[in-house]
């Protein structure tokens, strides 16, 4: 696992649903982007990041997405989704998403998304807070220690 996932501080396991699937018999596209929504929220819960968005008002937003399709996934499956941030500047960061099938033992996809800091109270981008810049750096310490 540590192969498949390297320096990654969240790593989380989601069961293939049937209802995933469509007519060409494999996990619709769509439902990758909701495996690395999945991973990037509970990266998210790792850095309290809730409860530092409650005190400042600036929280996540998602500015782009992509993904590079590996293999087809099918029901019945299990996948890992692994995440952590690769970069960080003044008002985002880059997270990197992973998701590997249990059933094939391969990569099912990659992808990348920038989460830009917003301030819900003002209505604005505002700057990366240093507490989070901290929380980030201290959570993706935390995977290197343990590999």
């Amino acid at each position: 696992m540590e192969e498949t996932f390297p320096r990654c501080p969240v790593v989380i396991d989601i069961p293939v649903a049937w209802g995933e699937m469509d007519t060409m018999r494999h996990v619709n596209n769509v439902v990758y982007f909701r495996y690395f929504e999945s991973a990037r929220i509970a990266y998210f819960e790792r850095l309290k990041f809730w409860e530092l968005m409650n005190q400042t008002g600036i929280g996540p937003i998602l500015a782009s997405i992509e993904c590079k399709f590996k293999i087809p996934l099918t029901y019945p499956d299990t996948v890992s989704v692994g995440t952590r941030v690769s970069r960080i500047e003044q008002d985002r960061f880059v997270m990197e998403h992973r998701v590997m099938s249990h059933k094939s033992q391969a990569i099912a996809a990659e992808g990348d998304g920038v989460i830009v800091c917003y301030n819900y109270r003002d209505n604005k981008k505002a700057l990366l807070p240093e507490e989070l810049r901290q929380r980030i750096l201290r959570l993706e310490e935390s995977a290197t220690k343990t590999k």
